[in-house]
């Protein structure tokens, strides 16, 4: 039986570089059309295509559009040894467990338990007497460690968010960021509680006629096992949750988690 080679893993950044190109060309895709996949700007591209440093975000998104393996080729790419072993190459570990310095470099073990789906509410940016409900999950993404974040049921589905936590060892608060294209939206809440609770302030852009304003408001997550009992979509006085999801809203200004300065 004719043995099938196997393309041994890339060990420096310019043949991380060059599985990039030869994955482009297989793919026929242009810069423009692999920024445009990869949701970030054409100038990202050209800097990673010229060789310069990149975030490790980008890399991600760039090896799940051409189909290569970001862990060895982000390994390759920040200069990591290869070990051998037994005759066969294998990348050097990093703690696959742990996410990087710039997010807090928390491991797994250490936020399992932010592992699990919140009812989010929040105030309506447009609507007055109007409550925002909708959920999110939090799971963690072993190919980019860190815990991801996903926005659900939301009544603008176009408009759903999603990104990462960030956990600062030296505060009792967290972040919860999302970023395309240069657009960031930051959630600042208090790390959870025993009640399943994170409450804090969103700060992001809502359109109001032509153009879009900075906006921010108080916002709740309570960890669910189930959303039987609960209602998502926009939350008027007349919904029989209404009264429920304000107190909660309102607590989490009255108890100190968040302060509106007018």
């Amino acid at each position: 039986m004719k043995k099938i080679p196997i393309t041994p893993p890339a060990t420096t950044r310019p043949e991380a570089l060059h599985r990039i190109k030869t994955a482009m060309v297989e793919k026929k895709l242009t810069q423009a059309e692999l920024a445009d996949a990869a949701d970030c700007h054409e100038k990202t591209i050209q800097n990673m295509l010229g060789g310069r440093s990149v975030r490790d975000q980008t890399l991600f998104d760039v090896c799940m559009v051409l189909g290569l393996d970001f862990n060895g080729l982000r390994d390759a790419w920040h200069g990591e040894s290869v070990a051998v072993d037994n005759g066969q190459m294998s990348v050097k570990a990093d703690g696959g467990g742990v996410s990087p310095i710039y997010m807090g470099a928390y491991s797994r073990a250490a936020v399992d338990h932010y592992v699990g789906s919140y009812l989010t509410l929040r105030r309506s940016f447009s609507q007055p007497d109007t409550l925002v409900a909708y959920r999110t999950d939090i799971s963690w993404d072993p190919e980019w460690p860190s815990l991801l974040f996903q926005e659900c049921d939301r009544v603008d589905a176009p408009y759903a968010h999603r990104g990462r936590l960030y956990i600062p060892a030296s505060s009792s608060f967290i972040h919860l960021v999302s970023l395309t294209k240069g657009a960031m939206r930051m959630i600042l809440v208090s790390q959870i509680d025993r009640a399943g609770e994170m409450r804090g302030i969103i700060t992001t852009l809502n359109k109001q006629r032509a153009t879009f304003i900075p906006v921010a408001t108080p916002i709740l997550y309570a960890r669910r096992e189930t959303f039987d009992g609960e209602t998502f979509g926009d939350i008027t006085p007349k919904s029989r949750a209404y009264a429920a999801y304000k107190r909660l809203i309102e607590n989490t200004v009255s108890e100190g988690y968040a302060r509106l300065v007018s």
